[in-house]
């Protein structure tokens, strides 16, 4: 630790990103990301943004965003927040409404920046062990807490988690916040944004990484009662009145305006998850029910870490987790073009032979 450290800096343990290798005839499928570009709308919103107004200041208040968020989820715009990523709106959310007394609950097979968060904001937490089927049983979260915070479906295991046992969870659960983080929830899991009016303790996250093909650009958002939104302001203005650039602003509009484009593209997704699913499973995998844009899955005789390195050779990259050693037989495989998959399972098919 160097000596002009502060004794935070000292004592955190940063989340570690997925690897963006640099390898020649690359099949990416680690982080996630959309295998297509994004909405020709939103390219065209971003190349009219050059211009002389760039010396000028962003709208700090990102109103005309807001305002197409609020409007594809038939909201207000006082019930949106927007970030520089889904992951600023967490880390905003952690400080704004999770720092209390009792200890936050979330997952201990999920998210890990979740923890990274508690540490850098001195958050105390306990994690909530996913069942035997690596499911989130809501029944272990009725306990006296200091908020709430899972993804739905989860990462890395991609398992929804029903919209009704969501809001049992609510209504048990009045006096602190549930965030429900749906970074996925676009590929086939149920939204808890229709719950927003009737839950003021209800925040769900968003971001445009995933289905709307924008993980370049940084968006994200959060969705609940306006007085939650507004602690989320209120850290925000005091960090950085400006996260979201003009380029931002007005690419992210444009992609949620085009709502033909996204749900086209889920639909894609979706269809290529099913047939990966089922080559897998031809494989020997046990892979788990998945309402996400990546897969979990285990093979029955042959490890996790053997397989993620034998596959590296073979330039296609898949996202392997050794801790907790519970999930270390698993690979997070994430769904890319049909010839992607198509070259995973040829790949895989050569190395279990």
């Amino acid at each position: 630790m160097s000596r002009y450290w502060s004794k935070v800096a000292g004592g955190l343990t940063p989340y570690v990103p997925g690897e963006q290798p640099k390898l020649p005839n690359l099949v990416k499928l680690n982080t996630n990301e959309s295998p297509y570009g994004p909405s020709p709308r939103a390219l065209a919103a971003l190349r009219a943004e050059v211009g002389d107004t760039l010396r000028l200041y962003p709208d700090p208040n990102s109103d005309r965003l807001r305002e197409s968020i609020a409007a594809f989820y038939k909201l207000k715009p006082a019930q949106v927040f927007v970030g520089n990523g889904s992951d600023e709106v967490l880390a905003h959310t952690f400080l704004a409404l999770l720092k209390h007394d009792e200890p936050v609950l979330f997952p201990d097979i999920t998210y890990s920046f979740y923890p990274v968060y508690c540490g850098l904001y001195d958050i105390d937490y306990r994690q909530v062990p996913l069942t035997e089927s690596f499911e989130i049983c809501v029944d272990d979260y009725m306990t006296p807490n200091g908020g709430i915070i899972f993804p739905n479906p989860n990462a890395p295991t991609g398992r929804p988690l029903s919209l009704s046992e969501i809001e049992r969870l609510l209504r048990s659960n009045a006096e602190s916040v549930v965030v429900v983080d749906e970074a996925y929830v676009d590929f086939g899991a149920e939204s808890a944004v229709g719950l927003v009016d009737r839950y003021p303790q209800l925040l769900v996250v968003h971001t445009l990484s995933k289905s709307r093909a924008l993980a370049g650009l940084r968006v994200g958002y959060a969705l609940g009662d306006a007085e939650l939104i507004e602690a989320l302001c209120r850290v925000k203005d005091s960090f950085n009145s400006y996260p979201l650039d003009r380029f931002v602003q007005a690419g992210a509009a444009a992609a949620i305006d085009d709502r033909a484009y996204f749900e086209q593209l889920c639909a894609k997704i979706i269809a290529t998850r099913a047939r990966l699913v089922s080559d897998l499973a031809s494989l020997g995998f046990d892979v788990l029910p998945s309402a996400a844009n990546f897969v979990f899955a285990r093979h029955s005789q042959r490890g996790g870490t053997e397989l993620a390195a034998k596959l590296r050779e073979r330039s296609i990259i898949v996202r392997h987790f050794k801790n907790p050693p519970r999930i270390e037989p698993f690979l997070r495989i994430t769904v890319g073009t049909d010839a992607q998959c198509a070259a995973l399972i040829a790949a895989l098919r050569t190395i279990l032979a």
